[in-house]
């Protein structure tokens, strides 16, 4: 069975929405980049000022709730039907979690063909990025650089603060069956 679905991990600044679209532009057929930041951006204000949602500290911390981790679940049910109906998916995410983040998407992508992406940046090149961007809350990038990866088993980790996106894309593309 060829990759069905390319999970890129890594912290806020990472770098992982470049090497998206290197991948979609370098890979022979279609594939749906899809991140953790479309489903936030889509979810009712409400969600993103209560503790049953998302929120983000002043220090660049995350919160999830509850509330989040439902739709979160509906998300990504709809990730795997759409896979599994035929779509190639990129998905752009922050495992929070770690290993704990990787398991819960790894039950939601049970029976595909998973090509699971570690995208490291040191901290001080991801803080930099999340500077120059002007919408991320100070910190979030430096605090996210390790802690994403903690417990997370890769089939491939590139490094954004070594290489240009599209040499990180052309790593993943090679190992993409």
């Amino acid at each position: 069975m060829s990759t069905q679905v390319i999970v890129l991990n890594g912290g806020s600044g990472s770098g992982k929405t470049g090497i998206s679209r290197c991948l979609q532009a370098i890979l022979p057929t279609p594939w749906i980049a899809l991140g953790v930041d479309d489903l936030i951006a889509r979810l009712p204000r409400s969600m993103t000022a209560q503790d049953s949602g998302i929120t983000f500290g002043d220090q660049g911390e995350v919160e999830v709730g509850a509330g989040f981790r439902e739709i979160e679940a509906a998300w990504m049910a709809g990730i795997a039907a759409m896979t599994r109906a035929g779509a190639h998916v990129i998905i752009d995410d922050v495992f929070l979690g770690g290993g704990a983040s990787q398991e819960r998407t790894r039950k939601h992508l049970e029976g595909l063909e998973v090509l699971w992406v570690g995208v490291r940046c040191d901290p001080e090149t991801a803080a930099g990025r999340e500077i120059a961007r002007g919408d991320r809350t100070t910190g979030m990038a430096a605090s996210q650089a390790e802690i994403v990866h903690k417990g997370v088993v890769y089939d491939i980790e590139v490094d954004t603060s070594k290489n240009e996106s599209l040499v990180c894309a052309r790593a993943i593309a090679a190992a993409v069956s």
